[in-house]
């Protein structure tokens, strides 16, 4: 399945092989070659558009694929993680909720996985929910420069939902309330939706 806000990427991806096969075939036969080159793109754009199924787990869940670069599990529960290119980037509610705020904060471009990061631009989301407030921030990398958000304020979430993408290699923040304990450790790959990153005290 491709994923939403992917259709536009394929499609212009697509045109440049398209328009130098039609050159090679009625004026260069030689420009067959580098059109054979450039489908490599729109097959790359495909790829990166994916939006396959999830089994939704037990607890909270992660709202991103990648790898994860920062577990503060003391007073501020906070977790981040890297969604390299090759990662889906679909991203999913964490847990079920209302959707509080949502709010855009213009910044910078440094690579998504450097501490520059905390200055780039970004989509806050804030869910209400029966544990507290909940934040997922959506951050814009060195190559990601769009975030395609698929819900509103006032938009009623149940936990996997799909939220929105980042086009390229990007990071997600989770922010969530004192009483949540994490169940996963720096460096460990998670899967939007289907990974547990943790679950709330006396569950």
């Amino acid at each position: 399945m491709m994923a939403k806000g992917g259709l536009v990427p394929v499609v212009l991806s697509t045109l440049p092989s398209v328009v130098i096969f039609l050159l090679s075939f009625f004026f260069y036969p030689p420009f067959v070659y580098p059109a054979l080159l450039l489908i490599s793109l729109p097959v790359f754009t495909l790829y990166f558009f994916r939006d396959p199924e999830r089994k939704i787990s037990h607890g909270i869940v992660s709202p991103a694929d990648g790898k994860v670069i920062r577990v503060n599990d003391e007073e501020e529960k906070r977790i981040d993680i890297f969604m390299g290119v090759d990662d889906v980037h679909v991203n999913r509610a964490p847990i079920g909720g209302e959707v509080e705020e949502m709010r855009r904060e213009n910044g910078g471009h440094a690579p998504a996985y450097s501490e520059s990061s905390e200055n780039n631009e970004r989509l806050v989301i804030t869910l209400k929910t029966d544990h507290g407030s909940v934040k997922i921030t959506q951050v814009v990398g060195i190559f990601a420069r769009r975030i395609v958000p698929y819900v509103q304020e006032g938009d009623t979430l149940a936990k996997g939902e799909k939220i929105g993408m980042i086009r390229f290699g990007s990071r997600v923040k989770l922010e969530l309330p004192s009483s949540m304990e994490f169940e996963v450790e720096e460096e460990e790959r998670v899967r939007a939706g289907e990974t547990t990153l943790g679950d709330w005290h006396g569950r």
